[in-house]
This record gives C-alpha cells, structure tokens and sequence, in this order.
C-alpha cells in the first residue's frame, strides 16, 4: 500500500492506495474522486471505459472509505501534484450522510461534532503543525541535555491559584488534578540537575477567552544552579527553535490556515525585555494611547471595507453559475462573515481596553488585554520582568534589590497574543516560602516535603513553563485556542 505522501516519487507506477472520499464531481463520461488518507490529497479519476470502477465511483458518498488502484501520473493542478488513473476500485464502507457539508456551519456545531469534524483541512493542518511543535521542543531539551521526568497529575494541594482547583475523590480523601508538574520537579532537578516533564494540566477558570482552556498540556523545564536571567535564555531559544522547525516543516499548513510565514520569519533572537513597571509606564503613556486611537480608526476603515466586500460577494451569488464558481464565493462569504464578526467584537471592546490599561495601578497582575495592547507593540516575543511579589506564586524568589518584587518573567507573543511562558527564579528560603504560604492562604503542612527541598542541599535554581496550545494559537495565526487540541475542554465543553 502506497501514501499520498509517496506519490510524486512513483510516477508511471501501478499503486494501491486507501483513504476516505473528501470530495467528488462527475462530468460525462468520467468521475473526479479526492481521496484523502492523512498524509495529503489525491485526485483519482475514473472512467467509464471501466465500468465496475465507474459505477462504483458514482455510489460514493463523502466520508465513504475505499481503496483504488491505478497509474501515477504528475499533474500540476491536482492537489499535491499528482493524480491516479484508476483502474480498479474497492469499497469498504459507503457512509451514511455525512453532517459536516460544504455549507457553513457554526463553531457549536462543528465543536459537537470534533470527533468528525478533525478530517477536514483546517483541523488536519492544525495537528500537524502541533506534531511538529511538540517534537522541536523535546528534540529541544533532550539536545540540551535536559533528562525527561514524569510528573504526578493527583496531588494534595495548589500549585498555582488555589481557586482554579479541580477536586478528586481519592479513597475518601479530597485531592486535586495537578495545575502544574513544577513543584514536584523541582526535587528531581536537585537529583539529575537539568531535568523537564511534559504533560497535562488543569485549571478550574471560570474564562470564556478566546485564551482559556480547563485542561490543556504544558512543558516545564527545571535547571540547577542558574539564575532567572539564564531561564529567560533558555525560553528564548527554545521559541526560536520551535518555530524555526514549524517554517521547515509546516509552510504548506500554515498557507492553509491563512497564516502568512514572514511573520514568523522575524522571530530572531533577541527579544525585547522589558520590566514590570516599564510596562505600566508605557500602559499609561499619552504616546500609547494616541496610537491605540489610530490603530482603531484604521480597524473602523477597514471594516467598512470588509463590508462593502460582502455586499459584493452578495451580489455575485445572485447571479453564479453552480459549481466552481459559486463555491468560491461561498467560501469567501465565510471568510468575510467571521472576519466582520472578529473585527466588530474587537472594535467594540477596545475603548475599555484602552481605559484600563490608563488607569492601570502598578501592583496588579497584567490582564489579557494589558498583554494585548503590549504584545501588539512587538514583531516579536516580549519579556517582561520582575513583577511585584503580591500578584505571583508564593514560590518565586524575592527580589534582593527590591523585596517588593520577584525574579520572574512572562514572555508575551506578538500580535495580540499574550502569554505563553511563565517562569521565575525560585526561592530557596525556607523562612521566605513559609511566610508566602501564610499570605497565600495555603496550608504549610501540604508542603512539607517541598520545604524540605530548602533544607538539604538548595541551590539557585529556576524554570519556566510553556503552554503547548497557547503557543499553538500564535504559532498558526488563530483566534481561538480551542483550535489546537484534537478534544479542547472548556466552560461548558466536555462533549465529546
């Protein structure tokens, strides 16, 4: 059995290949069939000169699974650059109608119907830029010596906010699902030095953001004897790697989700670094707040343009002929009405955005739409540095030069996407940690064992964690992060 992936490379060969049926149209005396088995699509045609084939291929449904024999043959026009003449064709099953049709269909549908809804384009191009995301970061920290450690997912206590919890029965005893593998990966960093888990997570958050899932999966690295500047560094060239791998690998996916690749062509190292309270300055600036101005006059325009367009394509379907030409408008109807939909929300949230971020009061944590506005200023990843210590987990190391602060970091991606790396220095003070606990409302007696990581043998050390899906969502230009997991579970979502 041949993949559509080998043809090119068997031209003039007789092959047997298997897929499902994604689309079909007939003309006379010949039928154009578009497999698809994974690794791309194929367009075998068959004609009536066989007739068992033919008659076969006019009973197809979409979804239908077959398999087809025929010669290769290199044609420009056929997706991936080559086709099949069909010779002989075997039907496994004929597939009932299928729900998921050429017509629009809303995100809650479609959602419902994941499970069905993953074999088409855009989904398929999604899961494997996310193949290649998560093979560039192992091949990432395994290059770096770094030793892969699993982490527990039931544990006793907050590893993060205590109130994004998710409670478990265990045996009568109430645990909870993990938010974060870090803490009990800091004790194998102090046995193997430089050691990274990578895995599910879970936060019971309330958020309905484009940004939020309620389990979603993360990487955490963990090093020894390093200060925060050195994970910081380390975070960067992981990025430029992942990405760099995604242009390699992907260039064709990401065309087909609409993402253009110069914009993660500038991803270089060095990214800006910009403190905590340089950023509240620039929140606050009379130069920021005039460009957010100009930045909405210019979205307002071209609304007005994506409009007008609409009208256009309204007018034109009035009058298509079926086929080709009609589903090309439809096609871009879609695309005009989301994009409308995307830029009307956007507009219309912007004022409050704007005001927040000008009456932001230094001590607060940064809100998605403070990242928003900030990480739009940027071509590429920004860090920023040294938050206050009242607005982060009671495990990052205080700042010596200025105990109101902490030695962490977030790295916010550009465009408008906000977080996808959280990381500090932690603390190696066991006085220092027992007092954050205190303040964090959390029980001293849960961690125990990590205090006791302070207490035999401690050095500095420091970590970070990347959200898979969150730089997913940069990564593949998306508006939404339920996107990028095959099942995203969300507020409200745990079918199917």
């Amino acid at each position: 059995m041949t993949s559509i992936r080998e043809l090119k490379e068997k031209a003039g060969q007789t092959v047997r290949l298997c897929g499902w049926l994604q689309g079909k149209r007939s003309g006379g005396k010949v039928v154009f069939l578009v497999l698809r088995d994974g690794t791309g699509l194929c367009q075998c045609v068959v004609e009536a000169a066989i007739p068992e084939a033919f008659s076969r291929a006019l009973s197809l449904t979409q979804e239908s699974s077959l398999a087809v024999t025929g010669t290769v043959r290199l044609e420009a026009r056929a997706p991936g650059g080559a086709e099949i003449a069909v010779t002989g064709l075997e039907t496994f099953q004929t597939a009932e109608e299928y729900p998921i049709s050429r017509k629009t269909h809303g995100i809650d549908f479609l959602m419902s119907n994941r499970h069905l809804w993953l074999r088409s384009n855009r989904p398929t191009a999604i899961l494997r830029v996310r193949h290649t995301v998560i093979r560039a970061i192992r091949d990432f920290f395994d290059g770096q010596g770094f030793t892969l450690t699993d982490m527990p997912i039931l544990v006793p206590g907050a590893g993060e906010d205590k109130q994004s919890l998710f409670p478990v029965d265990y045996f009568g005893e109430k645990v909870f699902l993990s938010q974060t593998g870090q803490l009990y990966l800091e004790s194998a960093c102090m046995a193997l030095g430089k050691v990274y888990c990578f895995g599910p997570t879970f936060r019971a958050e309330k958020s309905k953001t484009r940004r939020h899932l309620t389990e979603f999966w993360m990487v955490e690295p963990e090093i020894a004897f390093a200060e925060v500047e050195e994970v910081m560094d380390l975070a960067e060239d992981l990025i430029c790697q992942v990405v760099a791998a995604v242009l390699r690998q992907n260039r064709d996916d990401l065309i087909l989700l609409g993402r253009d690749p110069a914009a993660l062509v500038r991803i270089q190292k060095p990214f800006p670094r910009l403190t905590y309270t340089e950023v509240v300055d620039l929140l606050r600036s009379e130069p920021l707040r005039q460009r957010l101005g100009v930045e909405m006059e210019q979205d307002t325009v071209r609304l007005s343009g994506l409009r007008a367009e609409m009208e256009t394509c309204e007018t034109a379907l009035k009058t298509a002929r079926p086929g080709w030409q009609e589903e090309k408008l439809e096609a871009r109807q879609r695309e005009l009405r989301e994009e409308i939909q995307d830029l009307e929300q956007d507009i219309s949230v912007r004022p409050e955005h704007i005001r927040l971020a000008q009456s932001f009061v230094w001590g607060k944590d940064l809100g998605g739409s403070d990242e928003t506005i900030i990480s739009r200023q940027f071509d590429r990843p920004v860090f920023v540095t040294g938050y206050p210590r009242e607005a982060k987990a009671f495990y990052m190391k205080v700042d010596p030069a200025d105990p109101r602060l902490v030695r962490n970091f977030d790295l916010l991606a550009p465009e408008g996407y906000g977080e996808i790396i959280g990381g500090s220095q932690r603390e190696e003070d066991p006085g220092v940690i027992a007092e954050s606990l205190k303040a964090k409302e959390l029980r001293p007696e849960d961690y125990a064992w990590y205090l006791d990581l302070r207490r035999y043998g401690s050095v500095p050390h420091g970590g970070f964690g990347l959200g898979v899906e969150r730089a997913m969502t940069w990564i593949c230009g998306l508006k939404h992060v339920r996107e990028t997991i095959p099942f995203p579970r969300t507020l409200g979502r745990i079918y199917p």
